[in-house]
């Protein structure tokens, strides 16, 4: 019945208005759900929307199945409010008990989504993860609302970056340091290069000859190619799994070359009447989209540029899958314009993007170029050892192991929910005392509320189960429960993984708020069967929440 409600409600005010549209939104303080439809029919009607607002409110009374289900109907203004009833409230209960709360049945729709993507020319940087974190949620949302997905990330072997570390490969001292992360070699090496091309700037031809020899299949270059991107992926895997981010396929640009769908794409480009042909140079003139640059191509030295290789990439992927999500940072919002503009001209699927602005520290931007970055695996050590030494403070009857597990659980907590919390086109500054503050907006704060709800239970023993709720903080909690799957469901729908955050934040304060005014262990008989339930639908709610965040629901702190 929790998951029937809005569709029971949408259907009796379709029925009544004779219009699919019911347009309903979440009611506030005032109701479970409101429909704002009067605003929509008073144009058509030519009657007020507070008058037609009382005159679906009249017909909506002898509803049965709104009966049926303890739904009251009332008008607020041009409003029409929902307040759910106590069969409602039961049913949510009883459903946020059960394992895997929140999931859908499984659909035959396949997903594409792909995430992170970075260079592989050295280390992710605090920038990066904001991809990888945002991607790696909406991933797990997805999964959870029941669709057949598929995360990859596209590893860009073919772009100047790549072609100058391994000029510097074949050119500088590049002895690997004792313990160095690969990664971080690999990193090294390129600043190395960098630096020598700024100081001989004839080095960009042999840079230039890399690109072309790689493009063309030669052996020797695509071995070098592969092998430093290789590396630098061996240390991505390693930050990825200290983030709990998981990749199911690495999908490599050089194969898009390789097995000619580069070419092909190219040559169906070329008929374009968008075309324009300057020599071997290609590009397409996409001003009547309202694009000023054109979308180049090919070079004039017969190479493809990425846009082309991501442009077969796309292909690919409509071919194969039924709906592609690309997370790409605020930078790339002209070039994924031009790729979806261009795929629709093609008669292709194009992705749907989730644009992000940057994550920063204090400390400032950061370019991995001029070596000025702060690494993803500083920032899970630093943010760690900050951890550790809070649960010291406040559990220091812990052994030291038990206490160093608590903070690495914390540490991810509090780096992937501050960087997720804020909706991804708005840019953000980490705040190391935030992240870890276990008293306000924070991951470990819904972690420690969950570790609240774990002691309840423990501490309670058996109880028969109960969900006939009474009061009013009982009804708030059990109201807030039952928004969950409903929450995934947009999160899905939206592609905003910050809705998720929200929730489970306001889930834990009104947990808390709950557990502040109504006793629980200290009550009896059917009123403490029934706290205990609501306690137990609350720690399993959080569970299912925190995990979908990518987040430890550790069950002590």
């Amino acid at each position: 019945m929790v998951f029937d409600t809005t569709t029971t409600i949408a259907k009796a005010l379709a029925d009544c208005t004779g219009t699919q549209d019911v347009q309903l939104t979440d009611g506030g303080e005032h109701a479970d759900l409101a429909s704002t439809i009067a605003f929509g029919l008073a144009k058509q009607k030519k009657q007020a929307p507070v008058k037609i607002a009382q005159e679906i409110v009249a017909a909506l009374k002898n509803n049965k199945d709104l009966a049926d289900q303890g739904i009251t109907v009332e008008a607020k203004g041009p409003y029409i409010n929902f307040v759910f009833g106590s069969a409602y409230v039961s049913a949510a209960v009883k459903a946020a008990t059960q394992p895997g709360y929140g999931s859908f049945p499984k659909m035959d729709s396949r997903v594409v989504l792909e995430h992170t993507s970075a260079n592989p020319n050295g280390p992710l940087h605090v920038g990066h993860i904001r991809n990888s974190i945002i991607g790696d949620t909406l991933a797990r949302a997805f999964r959870k609302a029941g669709y057949r997905l598929e995360v990859q990330y596209y590893v860009n072997d073919m772009g100047r970056q790549i072609a100058i570390v391994v000029w510097g490969f074949d050119h500088l001292e590049h002895a690997r340091h004792d313990g160095e992360k690969e990664d971080a070699y690999i990193a090294r090496v390129y600043i190395e290069a960098n630096r020598e091309i700024e100081k001989d700037p004839g080095i960009t031809q042999q840079v230039d000859k890399l690109m072309q020899l790689v493009e063309g299949g030669d052996p020797e270059t695509v071995k070098k190619f592969r092998t430093v991107v290789s590396h630098c992926l061996d240390g991505f895997a390693v930050t990825m799994k200290n983030l709990n981010v998981k990749h199911d396929r690495f999908v490599w640009e050089s194969d898009f070359v390789r097995n000619g769908d580069t070419k092909r794409v190219i040559g169906k480009i070329e008929k374009l009447p968008q075309a324009r042909h300057e020599d071997t140079l290609l590009a397409l003139d996409l001003a009547e989209f309202g694009f000023a640059n054109k979308y180049v191509i090919r070079r004039s030295d017969g190479t493809s540029v990425y846009a082309a290789r991501d442009l077969a990439l796309h292909t690919w992927k409509s071919a194969n899958f039924d709906r592609a999500i690309d997370v790409l940072g605020a930078d790339h919002k002209l070039i994924g314009a031009q790729l979806q503009c261009t795929l629709k001209l093609l008669g292709e699927k194009a992705p749907e993007i989730v644009h992000f602005e940057f994550v920063s520290l204090p400390e400032g931007s950061m370019s991995t170029r001029a070596g000025k970055f702060v690494s993803a695996d500083d920032l899970i050590a630093e943010v760690t050892k900050r951890a550790f030494d809070e649960v010291t403070t406040r559990r220091p009857e812990l052994d030291e192991e038990t206490r160093k597990d608590i903070a690495k659980s914390v540490a991810l907590a509090g780096i992937r929910y501050d960087i997720v919390k804020i909706s991804p086109e708005k840019s953000t500054v980490f705040d190391w005392k935030e992240a870890l503050d276990f008293e306000r907006q924070s991951g470990p704060y819904i972690q420690y509320a969950h570790a609240r709800a774990c002691s309840i239970l423990e501490k309670a023993g058996t109880f028969a189960e109960c969900y006939d709720l009474e009061t009013e903080q009982e009804i708030a909690l059990a109201k807030k429960i039952a928004k969950f799957p409903d929450v995934i469901q947009k999160v899905v729908a939206e592609l905003r993984p910050h809705l998720l955050a929200t929730y489970a934040h306001e889930l834990a304060d009104t947990f808390n708020s709950f557990y502040h005014y109504e006793p629980v262990l200290k009550s009896e008989g059917k009123v403490r069967d029934r706290r205990l339930t609501l306690v137990k639908a609350v720690q399993n709610t959080l569970q299912e929440s925190l995990e979908t965040l990518g987040i430890d629901a550790i069950r002590t702190m």
